[in-house]
């Protein structure tokens, strides 16, 4: 049986090997002083924090703290947390205004008022994935608290789901844009901070979250990033926080919104389907049945599919450099 030591690594000889690879791929191919990254106060890009500040030094490392009017003060005092402890440069871009001068706000209430016409300022919002039991389909929910404190929810229609999604996504890109603003400034790379689960199942903004010069976690499962955060003596606050999404004024988890199991089970459910592992060998470590397992390995390799667009590269009508002289 699939215990959850298959996700064990030697911790100090994989920090000293993703060094290396920043090094590299900073120094050497592209030719940039340091890296600059967005950083929440989350796991993730927390150890991405360190790991460049072990790479490059704190004094070549840029963390930017990106708030916006739907953030939780907590990120914010959290990650400028982080970057106190770890003695690196950081700036704080309050990215509200922008985002409501170019619509982001508006777009998401309009397409809100479609299914809850009441709502108005003072009202908060998530979007949660929703699977009856005993489907094998999922849908969206849309969740609104109003002033008074009581939460409504109701299905979501394709359209307006599709617009409150590209109303939010505007938070990723322009954190996105301050990141290579500042990366130009400097010349330095950005440093993207996806863990396996995001990066595997398309969880993140294209030409958002999704772009970077380097992603040193992306080969990483969410439980392996939490056991590096720990190794690196970063904060007991971020060693221990839940995922969170930090998108919607309401409290979101990301196995709320998008995986269909909390991370752990979901590393052990991927890390299986990866290495061709039978379903009743990974029961007793995630606490499924193999039919629960079975049914998370059809959900990943949906998303795979529905997200394959997240990975692709611009289309050429016909190559454009020589075979070998361009990654």
């Amino acid at each position: 049986m699939v215990t959850a030591d298959v996700l064990r690594l030697d911790w100090e000889a994989e920090v000293e090997r993703i060094v290396a690879m920043m090094r590299d791929t900073v120094w050497q191919r592209f030719k940039r002083k340091g890296v600059v990254l967005g950083v929440s106060g989350g796991v993730d890009s927390s150890v991405c924090a360190a790991l460049a500040c072990r790479a490059f030094g704190p004094e070549r490392t840029l963390a930017l703290l990106m708030p916006e009017y739907d953030s939780s003060a907590a990120s914010e005092d959290l990650g400028g947390a982080v970057a106190r402890h770890l003695g690196m440069l950081q700036m704080t871009e309050r990215i509200g205004p922008a985002l409501e001068a170019i619509g982001c706000y508006r777009w998401r209430d309009e397409a809100i008022r479609s299914v809850f016409p009441d709502y108005a300022e003072g009202w908060r919002n998530k979007i949660v994935i929703a699977r009856p039991a005993g489907s094998a389909l999922s849908y969206f929910k849309l969740v609104v608290q109003s002033p008074d404190g009581q939460m409504h929810e109701q299905r979501l229609p394709g359209p307006a789901y599709l617009q409150i999604v590209a109303a939010t996504n505007f938070k990723q890109r322009l954190r996105k844009t301050m990141e290579y603003f500042h990366a130009d400034r400097l010349n330095y790379a950005v440093l993207g901070t996806p863990n396996r689960l995001e990066y595997d199942q398309g969880f993140f903004v294209k030409n958002g979250d999704g772009s970077a010069d380097v992603k040193p976690i992306a080969h990483l499962y969410k439980t392996q990033v939490y056991a590096l955060a720990r190794h690196l003596k970063l904060p007991d606050a971020v060693c221990n926080a839940v995922p969170t999404t930090d998108t919607y004024s309401l409290p979101q988890g990301q196995d709320e919104f998008y995986f269909s199991l909390p991370y752990a089970q979901m590393d052990l459910v991927l890390w299986g389907l990866n290495h061709g592992v039978a379903a009743a060998e990974l029961t007793e470590a995630t606490g499924l049945t193999t039919e629960q397992v079975a049914a998370a390995w059809r959900d990943i390799e949906s998303k795979r599919r529905a997200t394959a667009y997240l990975h692709a590269r611009p289309v050429l009508a016909e190559p454009v450099f020589a075979p070998g002289t361009q990654a």
